[in-house]
């Protein structure tokens, strides 16, 4: 702790949003934005999805929207530290026999483009809080077209069959995380493999919720 305050001296942290200091225990959200963003209750998984539960803790609107879309694509890869800021926060929401973590994979050629995955940088940090492992055994083999601006049922037929499971997954309850979920499409699809590789439940941790 004490090194921690010295570090702060040295290197003052600033807020994402409004770019004011912060003081500890804040990090990368300060009080005042912390209190603005759009909080919504986590939608109940229907009876028909793979999911055992769905954490969503925030709506998919400014200045929440702005900052994941300038993590995914303009690479501003600070936005990374909020994020799991707010998704360890909504870790009281999560099942308590959750046994490991899953960042949503990315076709391989995507993430070379991109040069990271933004579900593993802030499902990482989920992983440690949480004290369970992070899976990278299951990957994404098609290389399917961009989500955005598909209906439901488009993208759903875009993500059949689009992931696969490398290797053992002897886990009871993964938890799914992503930045974003918008129909659910997605998630459910990765939930279905990763059941039928064994584990028995499946819930999904994400930072907003479209």
């Amino acid at each position: 702790m004490y090194l921690r305050h010295i570090d702060n001296a040295l290197m003052p942290l600033r807020c994402v949003f409004c770019g004011g200091r912060t003081v500890l225990p804040e990090r990368s959200i300060c009080t005042g934005c912390g209190a603005e963003l759009s909080r919504i209750e986590s939608p109940v998984a229907p009876a028909s999805s793979p999911l055992e539960r769905v954490v969503t803790p925030l709506a998919y609107e400014f200045p929440i929207d702005a900052a994941i879309k300038a993590y995914k694509f303009r690479r501003r890869l600070y936005y990374a530290a909020a994020f799991a800021e707010i998704l360890r926060a909504a870790c009281g929401d999560v099942p308590g026999d959750v046994d490991a973590v899953l960042p949503v994979p990315l076709h391989w050629r995507r993430q070379w483009w991109r040069g990271f995955n933004q579900a593993r940088e802030i499902g990482r940090p989920v992983a440690r809080f949480l004290e369970v492992p992070l899976i990278d055994t299951v990957g994404r083999r098609r290389a399917t077209p961009s989500q955005s601006g598909l209906t439901s049922r488009e993208r759903a037929r875009n993500l059949r069959a689009a992931f696969v499971v490398r290797g053992r997954l002897p886990y009871r309850h993964v938890l799914i995380v992503d930045d974003v979920i918008t129909t659910g499409t997605t998630v459910d699809e990765l939930a279905r493999t990763v059941r039928g590789a064994g584990v028995g439940k499946v819930s999904a941790l994400a930072v907003a919720r479209a």
